[in-house]
């Protein structure tokens, strides 16, 4: 070893020197002006009981000032002061991987090896009485956008270029005041010692580690190294299975391939998205203001997690879709909570002239509706797909497909689930974890839109002058607050595992669909949407929607809201649905002030009590609240619905009706148990319902025979209004059995059976008590004619008709005992009605 590199013998003096120099203290108070520091963690993740010595990426006068103003604002000894014995050399505590090798002016050259490093680790080979730490500290200038930095400051914001002093010295001017310096955990040098090798081969080694470990810190914090789009576009084109669509794509078109090939590049072109720093940060500063604007406040929750997870992983944001609002409001609470936004998949129609080339800057891609029939389209759109995964790109996606216009969680689609999967098995470099977020909003902007959409009226399409038209009024009204809630992350490898053990000893053939591949979609698509659910935000205008709605004419007496509020509330804290799950602090009076305030409900002064209500047009709307929350209350309104229509039922049936019809609701709202966890929370649920008095344990035989107050008191009232949310499920799922039961097996086919059924349905609300939109939505009754399928109660015979046995008579005469006989009536009358006067035209059209 050069001499020059060898520590000296170190005495054994008591402590780190805790002060840096007298000159680095003055440069700090240069500094200071310019330097505001936030630290990741406030709470250092490491202890002081032994020598800490710091390592930075790269070595610069500014970052050791950073580094040191940083530690002590937390407390920590000083990279200025020497380690016990000195073994640097330095009379410093901290290293630097790489070193900048220019003037004032000039180009950066990078050396990427450590002299102080090297010496740290042979003075622990020579002297065993050292034990240092080593604290991996990452630091970034300009990174978290200030409201008050100006445009030119985003030209010095952080990113992967190596910079010389003058432009570092420009950030620093600029962008000091949004400085991030983010520790990591620390690691004991003889850790890194216990494995033999040879002292050069152990130190390139640990560099090269550390190296890794700060691409990773840096690639979470301000994104991968991006390539322009002209080279991501290229790289698509020259990949074999995109190549062989064009060869493909020009036999079929009888052209040269070098026309294929224009085709090809035009789809490409299309697609990629074109993610610039500076936009972003830009977008971020005009879109602090629009959300000041617009919203009272945003409530971010469990965002650790994701920070503890993202370092290392291949993200991907799979958020529900509520509103045109959510890919703006989750890519910029990343980019402020200091994570790289991610790429998100935008539907083509979003490509319009100026908001186009904004969004695909920020990190758009844009995709069509439908690909089916373009063979070159999808190879091109896999083959980007596979290029963001295998570069590390986050991406983001709505496995809904489209924006929910009723609020519940929409039937998952697979595509670009299983674009991701191909991807990753074809190079695994990274582990995927798919992060579902919840996003819940008070009011929603495009409101008005959805309700004329679910009365009949067609989408509207979008168009850059209808933006700004709707942008116009937007501005002049507010929306309440928003909450994002980050779910529990799903890892990609753990669901491979389960469905293929031995994925990782197969070959990705690019044109290869594993078999099992479709069961593992189906399964991580549910497993996305579960935990979104799971991650629910509760706030006052769900918990005022679910109880006002169940009334026939959405009013309430203040008294019976209050009351309604309070028992929703305990029911949400004494059985909790997950962890995640966050409510509304708000006292019951509180929330109905808070109502008043943003102007849902409307109060009626009375003498003998106020009575307080939603009207017209926002009752109609408060369903899609009252439907964002639906799941939570799902065991709790079916207990509470076996007692709409009987007095006394015993624990034991109602727990037996429970598994039955469990299958169907956990379908349509994506509930987390199995029947066995379902049952188990019906009985604590009961239990809570004794408790406060709604419901008596008349015996003890079978669990008890539960019983119920007699007529109008306050605690059936109370019943019903916590049933209702489930009762139209119910009842929707009673015309399906009655309209297959009625028209006998083998006469309905699927497609026949879901229009039959959406009109009897469309009918009953017409005649009877109006219902929500969705108590007619087509899609809810295919989901339950597929379940039905799957569980094997009904199947389809060679003609395609359904056909059925007594088992599903069975299931009709279990229905009885929840709906009242006069509603069993009703639907029963109403759906031969429909069948005789629809089967021969109607019909016809819908299988269409």
């Amino acid at each position: 070893m050069d001499e020059s590199q060898k520590p000296a013998t170190p005495p054994t003096p008591p402590r780190q020197r805790a002060k840096p120099p007298l000159w680095a203290r003055f440069m700090e108070k240069l500094l200071q002006p310019w330097i505001e520091i936030k630290r990741e963690p406030v709470v250092p993740p490491f202890s002081l009981d032994r020598p800490v010595c710091y390592v930075i990426e790269n070595y610069g006068l500014s970052n050791t000032l950073i580094l040191d103003r940083a530690c002590r604002e937390a407390g920590l000894p000083s990279p200025l002061a020497a380690l016990p014995g000195d073994p640097l050399g330095r009379k410093r505590s901290y290293v630097a991987l790489s070193r900048r090798r220019a003037g004032l002016f000039g180009r950066p050259k990078n050396r990427s090896h450590s002299d102080a490093l090297s010496r740290l680790l042979m003075a622990h080979r020579l002297y065993p009485d050292q034990d240092v730490q080593l604290v991996p500290v990452s630091i970034f200038v300009g990174r978290a956008p200030a409201r008050q930095s100006g445009w030119f400051s985003v030209l010095f914001s952080e990113n992967w270029a190596l910079v010389g002093r003058f432009r570092r010295l420009l950030a620093i001017l600029l962008n000091g005041r949004d400085t991030v310096v983010q520790f990591s955990p620390s690691v004991r040098v003889w850790e890194i010692l216990g494995e033999e090798m040879p002292h050069e081969r152990q130190v390139r080694k640990v560099s090269r580690v550390l190296r890794g470990h700060f691409r990773r810190i840096r690639t979470a914090v301000i994104g991968p190294d991006l390539s322009t789009r002209r080279l991501l576009v290229d790289r698509v084109l020259d990949a074999e299975p995109v190549r062989k669509a064009i060869t493909d794509q020009a036999r079929r078109d009888g052209t040269e391939y070098l026309e294929a090939w224009k085709k090809g590049h035009g789809f490409a072109w299309e697609i990629a998205a074109d993610y610039s720093n500076p936009v972003v940060r830009s977008a971020s500063f005009a879109l602090t203001g629009f959300w000041n604007r617009i919203y009272d406040g945003v409530n971010v929750n469990h965002v650790e997690t994701l920070k503890q997870v993202a370092p290392g992983h291949e993200v991907v944001y799979v958020p529900c879709h509520r509103s045109h609002m959510d890919y703006l409001l989750l890519s910029y609470l990343l980019y402020n909570r200091g994570i790289v936004p991610p790429h998100i998949v935008a539907g083509v129609n979003l490509n319009m002239p100026v908001l186009g080339p904004m969004l695909r800057r920020g990190g758009a891609f844009f995709i069509r509706r439908s690909i089916r029939g373009n063979a070159l389209y999808a190879a091109v759109l896999a083959e980007y797909v596979s290029q963001l995964v295998g570069e590390g790109f986050s991406l983001e996606y709505f496995i809904e497909g489209g924006r929910s216009r009723t609020g519940r969680l929409l039937a998952p689609k697979g595509g670009m689930i299983v674009m991701t999967i191909k991807a990753f098995l074809r190079a695994p470099r990274r582990p995927v974890v798919f992060q579902p977020v919840y996003i819940g909003y008070e009011k929603l902007i495009e409101g008005k839109s959805y309700l004329d959409e679910l009365t009949g009226r067609p989408k509207e399409k979008e168009t850059i002058w209808a933006l700004l038209k709707a942008g116009a009024g937007i501005l002049r009204q507010h929306y309440g607050k928003v909450a994002v809630n980050f779910g529990e992350p799903i890892f990609l490898d753990s669901v491979l595992a389960e469905h293929a053990p031995d994925w990782r000893e197969r070959n990705a053939d690019p044109d290869d669909k594993p078999t099992w591949i479709n069961g593992a979609v189906e399964d991580l698509a549910r497993r996305i949407q579960v935990n979104i659910n799971r991650a629910a935000d509760v706030n006052p205008v769900n918990l005022l929607a679910l109880a006002l709605l169940a009334t026939p004419k959405h009013a309430m007496s203040e008294a019976d809201l209050l009351a309604q509020l309070t028992l929703s509330k305990k029911l949400l804290a004494m059985l909790p649905y997950s962890d995640r799950v966050t409510v509304t602090a708000l006292d019951p009076a509180a929330i109905i002030a808070y109502g008043e305030k943003i102007g849902v409900l409307t109060r009626t002064v009375h003498p003998l009590g106020d009575v307080i209500s939603v009207e017209g047009e926002t009752a109609v709307l408060q369903s899609y609240f009252r439907n964002n929350v639906l799941h939570l209350f799902a065991a709790a309104s079916w207990v509470a619905l076996c007692f709409q229509n009987n007095r006394r039922m015993s624990r034991a049936g109602l727990l037996r009706l429970g598994q039955t019809i469990y299958p169907f609701v956990q379908e349509e709202l994506f509930l987390p148990w199995d029947e066995t966890g379902f049952a188990q929370r019906l009985d604590a649920t009961i239990d809570l319902f004794v408790a406060e008095g709604l419901l008596t344990v008349a015996s003890d035989e079978e669990g008890g025979i539960l019983s119920r107050g007699p007529g109008q008191t306050d605690e059936v009232f109370r019943l019903r209004a916590i049933a209702h949310s489930l009762q139209q499920a119910f009842e929707r799922y009673f015309i399906a059995i009655t309209t297959l039961v009625k028209n006998g097996p083998r006469t309905l086919s699927a497609g026949e059976l879901e229009s039959l059924c959406h009109l009897t349905a469309q009918r009953l609300s017409l005649l009877y008590a109006p219902a929500a939109p969705e108590f007619f939505d087509k899609s809810l009754f295919r989901g339950f004619i597929q379940k039905l399928r799957e569980m094997k109660l009904v199947w389809v015979c060679p003609n395609g008709k359904l056909d059925f046995d007594e088992q599903l008579m069975a299931w009709e005469k279990d229905a009885k005992v929840v709906l009242g006989r006069d509603l069993r009536h009703t639907i029963s009358k109403l759906s031969p009605e429909a069948v005789s006067k629809v089967a021969g035209s109607g019909v016809a059209k819908a299988e269409a």
